[in-house]
């Protein structure tokens, strides 16, 4: 039986939503070999030929960066103000800005091409105001996510929802692939007493969902009920890598340039909580982790002496770009993730247990990165990137093997948490 089609969901309660979404997982087609290259429509690229009423006629504003593009190449900024059915009157800008390139927080600016304010999202403010949406009908989000809890882009997409719903106006996703596939599921649910910008709702850390099923997830099990629309894809299957399809991959910030990165990034995001570098101002970020200390040789060979499936690990030396916000200006001795069968890989639990294998061989070298202290009670970055103070714990230990045990269940329940939100 093939799955039913819909340009648009309707715009109906979370409950019904979540029955329509259930009916689409159920009724879909079971994944084929694809022999090359699949041919996948954006949410994007639909509207160019059919608009969601809810927003014809309607002021517009728009939660986008530079991944926001149709399958050749025009920005969605483009698109919506070319219209002459609806008026684009506001753009907002996430983490790395609208043009995707800023390191910090983003400055609230306007755009050279459009003369629109572009507010800020990423900065002391991080959800939409009542004065931001002064002049505005319906907010639209089209930004392409990298299937992580720890990306900030669908925290983005949650306090713009609930802007959206507190004002009465409606909120429209324009789907993109999850770029790491649709199907695995890998890591914790986030312990709600950790939720922060970069882990909002407890849901898995490699969570399998677009950004469309998230925002269905979001509206429904977490209570945010605003007026949603999604506008799905077509063509696209939940088993695809985006390298598997015919979309251009746009890295979507800085330091997922290549898409190799996305690939290790569910794990080597954590490396973030540690003095190792993840990478960041290198050529492979995410991809290499070290530090001018690391004796990587050692630790390369025993990571591969582990067995571990679909990876291999190779010790580089490379250099750091001044500025870099770990070991700027320096050469670093680093360990290279290189995925040899990225359909067992698992990224999450290589990196763990690296980070307790440096650990355990350099104790008096290795440290976790924190914030506060002496009046200030101590706050663990692993803490807020892992949702949990127990990766932490495990390390210390020495039981990341049975942490994972424990995340696995996690991740088996995540799994039946999003079934009744999957569209594709």
């Amino acid at each position: 039986m093939s799955a039913p089609r819909r340009s648009f969901l309707p715009r109906v309660g979370p409950p019904l939503a979540a029955v329509i979404a259930g009916a689409l997982f159920a009724c879909a087609p079971k994944p084929d070999a694809a022999p090359g290259p699949v041919h996948v429509l954006l949410g994007v690229d639909r509207i160019s030929d059919s608009m969601p009423s809810v927003l014809i006629g309607k002021r517009v504003g728009l939660i986008t960066n530079h991944s926001g593009l149709d399958r050749e190449g025009r920005s969605t900024i483009d698109i919506l103000a070319s219209r002459q059915d609806l008026t684009l009157t506001t753009l907002f800008a996430p983490e790395h800005g609208i043009r995707g390139l800023a390191q910090g927080p983003v400055e609230t600016a306007v755009d050279s091409a459009t003369g629109l304010p572009v507010y800020s999202l990423y900065g002391e403010i991080r959800k939409p105001t009542p004065e931001m949406l002064q002049d505005v009908d319906a907010l639209v989000f089209d930004i392409q996510d990298v299937g992580v809890r720890q990306y900030t882009f669908p925290t983005t997409m949650a306090l713009g929802m609930q802007a959206a719903a507190e004002k009465g106006i409606p909120f429209v996703v324009l789907d993109r692939p999850d770029p790491i596939t649709g199907t695995k599921v890998e890591g914790n649910i986030l312990d709600t007493t950790y939720s922060n910008f970069a882990g909002f709702y407890p849901i898995a850390s490699r969570h399998g969902m677009t950004v469309g099923e998230l925002a269905m997830m979001d509206n429904d099990a977490f209570g945010v009920h605003a007026d949603l629309t999604v506008v799905t894809m077509e063509g696209w299957k939940r088993e695809l890598w985006m390298d598997q399809t015919d979309l251009p991959w746009k890295g979507p910030s800085p330091n997922l340039p290549w898409f190799e990165g996305t690939i290790h990034y569910p794990g080597t995001v954590l490396i973030e909580g540690t003095n190792l570098s993840e990478g960041r101002g290198t050529e492979k970020p995410f991809e290499q982790v070290g530090a001018p200390w690391l004796r990587a040789g050692e630790v390369a060979d025993s990571m591969n002496a582990m067995g571990l499936a679909g990876v291999r690990f190779e010790a580089v030396d490379y250099p750091v770009a001044e500025g870099a916000r770990k070991y700027g200006g320096e050469t670093i001795h680093g360990v290279r993730f290189i995925a040899t069968d990225r359909e067992t890989y698992k990224p999450i639990d290589t990196t763990l247990l690296f980070v307790e294998l440096v650990r355990r061989l350099q104790p008096d070298d290795f440290q976790w990165r924190s914030s506060g202290g002496g009046d200030r009670p101590v706050t663990y970055t692993l803490d807020r990137l892992a949702g949990t103070d127990a990766a932490r714990a495990a390390v210390e230990a020495g039981t990341v093997r049975d942490l994972l045990v424990a995340w696995e269940q996690d991740a088996q329940r995540f799994r039946e948490m999003r079934r009744p939100y999957l569209l594709y």
